[in-house]
């Protein structure tokens, strides 16, 4: 399968542009390298008051926004909404531990999130939707 997965990988020809938004390094650290697995940019915020900075002051455009749920100052949720007020029209993907936890999920989801991915992320999870966003 990951023989596949990278193949679908090499025809991606549009470089994408995502916003990582999550307060742990390490995760930053494991999206980062997925996306430029997919010879995709990436922009980091620890947290979603950065994020929501990030777009009010520098005018910043994503095709795709990795938001975690849970993170200080202002959690996933919150941004997720405040982002989707500011007419943020990114695809937004909630990447969580919680992804399980239907009421967790659904609250998340109802935020303004395209589409909600469960922790560990990786290349196969998040493919089908770069595909889509190739495809717009």
């Amino acid at each position: 399968m990951a023989t596949k997965c990278m193949g679908d990988i090499e025809k991606i020809k549009k470089k994408l542009n995502v916003l990582i938004v999550d307060d742990d390094p390490i995760n930053l650290q494991i999206h980062e390298k997925i996306i430029k697995a997919f010879g995709g940019f990436s922009q980091t915020a620890k947290n979603g008051e950065e994020a929501v900075i990030i777009h009010r002051d520098g005018g910043g455009s994503f095709d795709l926004i990795l938001m975690d749920k849970e993170m200080p100052e202002r959690d996933g949720v919150s941004t997720t909404k405040k982002l989707r007020e500011m007419e943020v029209k990114s695809m937004i993907v909630g990447v969580t531990s919680l992804a399980d936890n239907e009421e967790e999920r659904r609250a998340f989801m109802e935020a303004g999130l395209n589409h909600c991915l469960a922790k560990p992320l990786t290349k196969a999870k998040i493919l089908p939707l770069i595909n889509q966003l190739m495809d717009a």
